[in-house]
């Protein structure tokens, strides 16, 4: 097997387990780790550490996971989450492509994508679809999330090119 394959499994494997054990860490330490973004936080690491395809799998299949093994998200806000790490993925790799500075493609695309999901959660608010507050987690820690998170794709990358 190819390093780039053995990377993208093990990545893998420690994202599904890791969404699959947050809620139970969560519990055990006291802290809410959903509020982090875990499902993103994986999807980061993919993109840095694996292939794009691999992004895109795990942007597909990390919610779908959650909903089938824990029920949550609810079935609506699992195609929400869906769409969300899906378009994250493509902005970020149509912006490096216009920018072509990651800094700001990365951060970019995690705002965008955010813009885009509440969007469409309020609609589905709106429709009676979604029975939920449109911002579930405060938003400086969506702030302070997506710039930590855009500072690690910097940061390993060490050139501000890709």
């Amino acid at each position: 097997m190819q390093r780039k394959t053995i990377i993208s499994v093990l990545i893998d494997l420690i994202a599904i387990g890791f969404i699959y054990y947050v809620p139970t860490i969560s519990h055990l330490i006291s802290l809410p780790l959903y509020l982090m973004e875990p499902m993103r936080l994986m999807l980061i690491i993919a993109l840095v550490h694996s292939s794009k395809a691999n992004a895109y799998l795990l942007a597909l299949s990390l919610p779908i996971f959650s909903f089938v093994i824990s029920g949550h998200p609810v079935f609506p806000k699992m195609l929400l989450i869906t769409f969300e790490l899906v378009f994250n993925v493509v902005l970020f790799y149509g912006l490096t492509k216009k920018i072509k500075y990651l800094f700001p493609s990365i951060l970019l695309s995690i705002i965008l994508s955010k813009v885009a999901y509440y969007i469409i959660k309020f609609g589905l608010i709106k429709l009676t679809i979604l029975d939920s507050t449109l911002f579930s987690t405060p938003l400086y820690i969506q702030i302070v999330t997506a710039l930590v998170f855009s500072s690690y794709v910097y940061i390993f990358y060490k050139k501000n090119k890709i």
